[in-house]
C-alpha cells in the first residue's frame, strides 16, 4: 500500500519511506529500495506515533496535539530504564524532519500475537471478570476484592490481539502456550512480570501507581525477545496518583478518561450502541486530555517536554 493522503489523521508521505500500515495510533513505513533512507535495509521499519486518539474501539475525528511526541518521548525514556531486563526495538532517531520527535527507526520483528497484560490492581475489565467468576484470565483472586484494590502479587493476564476496531480477547496462560508454544509463553510471562516490577518501583518512587499495563514483544533475527511498540504510556497503561486511591472507586487516570466521559455524556449526543461514528471533540476536552498526557510524562520522568 502506498502513502496515504494528507487527510486529517492520515499517515504523512515521507521521502525515502513507503507507508505500509496504520493502527489506531501508529503508522508504519519501510525504506524505499535504493533511496538512501537512513535505515535502507530490509531489517528496519519507521514507526510514527500520530496525534490520533481512539476510544470505544473507534478512531476519533479529532486529534490531540502533541500526543504522538509525548508517547514517543515517554516510551524512549522507559526503554532506557528497562534495557538491562529486556532488549528493545529502537535502532535510531534519525528520522524525516516532518515526523521528528514522534518517530523511531526500529528493528523489524516477528511479533507475537499476544498482548502481554500485567495487573497490579483490580479494575477495568479485570474487575468485571472477577465479579462474574472470582478469577481474571484463569487466575483466582481472594474473595471480597473491590475496585481499586491492590493485588498482592501482580498477575499476568494475556490477551489475544484483535484487528483494529475489535476488542482484544482475554485468554489464559495455557491458551497462550497453545498459540506460541510453552517456552515462548513462559518467557513472555516472566519478562512481562519483571518489567512490570521495575516500572512499578520507579513509578511509586514518584508517587504514581501502575495499576495495569500491556506489553508487545517480538523476536529479532537472532531469536531473542525484544520489547516493541510503545511501553508504559497512558495509552497502554493505567497510571494513578497514589494519593487518589480509595478502594471501592476507580481513581482518575493519566489517560483519555476525559474523552470517554464526554463521549458517554449527554453533551456529545452520541449513542455508543449505534453504528454512527463518534462526533468531534470540543476544544476543552482536547486540552484537558493533552494536559493529562503531559502530566504523566513529567510526573514519571521528572523532565519537561518542549512541544
Amino acid at each position: 500500500m502506498g502513502a496515504m493522503s494528507s487527510a486529517p489523521g492520515a499517515a504523512p508521505e515521507l521521502p525515502g519511506w513507503t507507508h505500509t500500515y496504520s493502527g489506531k495510533v501508529r503508522d508504519m513505513y519501510v525504506p524505499e529500495p535504493g533511496d538512501g533512507a537512513p535505515a535502507d535495509d530490509a531489517s528496519s521499519v519507521l514507526i510514527v506515533a500520530s496525534d490520533r486518539i481512539s476510544a470505544y474501539d473507534h478512531i476519533l475525528p479529532t486529534e490531540i496535539p502533541g500526543k504522538g511526541a509525548i508517547l514517543t518521548a515517554l516510551s524512549l525514556w522507559w526503554f532506557e530504564q528497562l534495557s538491562d531486563i529486556v532488549d528493545n526495538h529502537v535502532v535510531s532517531l534519525d528520522v524525516p524532519h516532518a515526523v521528528a520527535g514522534r518517530a523511531m527507526i526500529c528493528r523489524r520483528l516477528e511479533m507475537y500475537p499476544v498482548e502481554c497484560v500485567v495487573r497490579g490492581y483490580l479494575t477495568g475489565s479485570g474487575l468485571t471478570e472477577y465479579r462474574a467468576t472470582g478469577e481474571v484470565c484463569g487466575v483466582a483472586l481472594p474473595d471480597g476484592m473491590v475496585d481499586g484494590d491492590r493485588i498482592d502479587t501482580p498477575i499476568y493476564t494475556p490477551a489475544a490481539k484483535a484487528a483494529v476496531g475489535e476488542h482484544d480477547e482475554n485468554i489464559s496462560f495455557e491458551a497462550t502456550a497453545e498459540r506460541v508454544g510453552i517456552e515462548a509463553a513462559t518467557r513472555l510471562r516472566d519478562v512481562s512480570l519483571a518489567v512490570f516490577a521495575r516500572a512499578s518501583e520507579i513509578a511509586e518512587s514518584r508517587g504514581i501507581v501502575l495499576a495495569d499495563t500491556k506489553f508487545e514483544f517480538g523476536t529479532g533475527a537472532d531469536g531473542g525477545l525484544v520489547l516493541a511498540d510503545e511501553v508504559l504510556t497512558p495509552d497502554s497503561s493505567r497510571f494513578w496518583r497514589a494519593e487518589d486511591i480509595t478502594p471501592g472507586t476507580t481513581p482518575p487516570s493519566f489517560d483519555k478518561q476525559y474523552v470517554r466521559d464526554w463521549l458517554t455524556s449527554d453533551a456529545s449526543g452520541w449513542d455508543r450502541a449505534s453504528d454512527a461514528p463518534p462526533p468531534p471533540l470540543p476544544a476543552e476536552v482536547v486540552e484537558r486530555t493533552r494536559e493529562r498526557y503531559l502530566a504523566a510524562y513529567e510526573a514519571l520522568t521528572g523532565r519537561t517536554l518542549d512541544l
